[in-house]
C-alpha cells in the first residue's frame, strides 16, 4: 500500500493536494489490473473515469480507415490518462492497451467532479497536463514535418529513458517494451527505415539494441541526433 500510495503521489492529480486531501482522494479509487494485450476501453466508449498507471505500461493508440494502428504514446507509472472526458464528455478519442501486466487506479468522473468544487488546485493540475499534453503533441506534429525519421527515432529514445531508463554500469537502460512495429508506429515510419536507423545507431557505438530494449551508450550523441 506504501508504494501504491508514492507512486500516486506523483501522479498530477494527487502532487498538489496535501495529505489529508489525498487521502480523501484515494478513498475513491479502484484498482484495475490488466494482462499484456488486454484492452482497457476503445476509440468510440463512453468515458467515465481517468486512470493512473501504479505499474507496467499501457500505450495509447487511433486506427485509421484502413485499419492502421497509429501509436500515440506509452505510459508507465504514475502517469495519467483518460482525463479529457472528465471535461468533455464525448466518446473515448483513442484506445488504451496495456503493453505489458499493468495494474492501475481508477477514479470515476461523478467521484472527481465534488471532489474538484471543493479542492480548485486540482482542477489547475488536471488542466496543466491537459496543457502538457498539447505542447507534446504540437512537438511532434513539427517533428513529422520538420525533423527526418532517424531524428525522431533519436528524440523518442530519449524521451523513452527519461520516463523508463535506469543506469548501468555499461549505458543507461531503456526497457521500453515495444515491438518493432510499434516503436515505428510511435515515430512515425516505416519498421523497416526505423531499424535502419536503429542499426546505424548502432553502428556508430551510440546504443545496443536488445529484445524490446536498448542501451544508450552515447546519450549526448544522440541528443545532437535528435536535434
Amino acid at each position: 500500500m506504501d508504494e501504491t500510495n508514492e507512486v500516486l503521489r506523483k501522479a498530477p492529480l494527487f502532487e498538489a493536494l496535501d495529505e489529508e486531501g489525498a487521502a480523501a482522494l484515494r478513498a475513491s479509487v479502484s484498482e484495475v489490473r490488466l494482462g499484456r494485450g488486454q484492452t482497457l476501453f476503445s476509440e468510440g466508449d463512453e468515458g467515465d473515469r481517468l486512470y493512473v498507471i501504479l505499474s507496467g505500461k499501457v500505450k495509447l493508440t487511433r486506427a485509421a480507415v484502413d485499419g492502421r494502428e497509429n501509436l500515440l504514446s506509452v505510459l508507465g507509472p504514475s502517469e495519467m490518462f483518460g482525463e479529457l472526458s472528465l471535461f468533455d464528455p464525448r466518446p473515448r478519442t483513442a484506445s488504451a492497451i496495456a503493453v505489458t501486466d499493468a495494474v492501475l487506479a481508477g477514479l470515476g468522473h461523478d467521484d472527481l467532479r465534488p471532489f474538484i468544487a471543493q479542492q480548485p488546485q486540482v482542477s489547475l493540475q488536471l488542466l496543466k497536463a491537459l496543457a502538457s499534453r498539447l505542447r507534446r503533441t504540437n512537438d511532434v506534429m513539427s517533428d513529422l514535418v520538420f525533423t527526418d525519421v532517424p531524428g525522431r527515432v533519436a528524440g523518442q529514445l530519449l524521451d523513452l529513458a527519461d520516463r523508463f531508463g535506469k543506469e548501468g554500469e555499461d549505458g543507461l537502460h531503456v526497457h521500453h517494451d515495444l515491438t518493432q512495429e510499434e516503436l515505428a508506429q510511435l515515430v512515425g515510419a516505416s519498421r523497416e527505415t526505423v531499424n535502419k536507423a536503429l542499426a546505424e545507431f548502432a553502428l556508430r557505438g551510440w546504443l545496443r539494441i536488445e529484445a524490446k530494449a536498448v542501451v544508450l551508450l552515447d546519450v549526448e550523441r544522440m541528443r545532437r541526433r535528435a536535434r
